[in-house]
């Protein structure tokens, strides 16, 4: 279980570097003159994200939840998956990826990366690791619970991104 938790941790640490990022854009898109939607919801979201890494680590240690090997390491690599496809979001949509829903006027949508293929790819990342990560070592609680929440909160989400994202000008491929 070891291993377990420092998987758990890495992941903690990843998010980390991700809130670092999206501060430094959200600076840079409000220099820039954007409109932040949906702060209601996103201490909500900031709350079961970690709640997510804590149900992980309870969870498996309190409930003494085994490690399946044969489940265990395929569930690795659909977190691994997950954080592929978000890095790839990430750089694609570059001083424009953030935690929060911010539009910069005047800047088009960007069709380019994973977003050619799906509106909200970042969002199929979570939704991957929020399945996955728990699933490593056996805690399908945190799974389904997590699972059933984030649905909740996606659905939420999504519709204020959308709306938000209704404002900028239509699409143009970005390399």
């Amino acid at each position: 279980m070891i291993w377990y938790t420092a998987l758990v941790l890495a992941v903690a640490g990843e998010r980390l570097a991700e809130l670092a990022v999206a501060l430094r854009n959200t600076r840079w898109s409000l220099a820039r003159g954007g409109t932040e939607a949906g702060r209601g919801h996103y201490p909500a979201m900031v709350a079961l994200h970690t709640a997510l890494l804590a149900g992980c680590l309870a969870e498996t240690w309190l409930a003494g939840r085994p490690f399946l090997p044969w489940f265990g390491w395929t569930m690795v690599a659909v977190v691994a998956a997950a954080q592929g496809l978000r890095w790839w979001c990430i750089r694609t949509l570059g001083h424009r990826w953030n935690t929060r829903v911010i539009v910069v006027p005047d800047l088009p949508l960007v069709t380019g990366g994973p977003y050619r293929w799906l509106r909200h790819p970042n969002y199929v990342a979570v939704a991957a690791e929020g399945l996955a990560l728990p699933l490593v070592h056996g805690a399908w609680t945190t799974a389904v619970v997590f699972t059933a929440l984030n649905a909740v909160l996606m659905a939420v989400r999504v519709r204020c991104e959308d709306r938000a994202l209704a404002t900028v000008r239509p699409a143009a491929a970005r390399p």
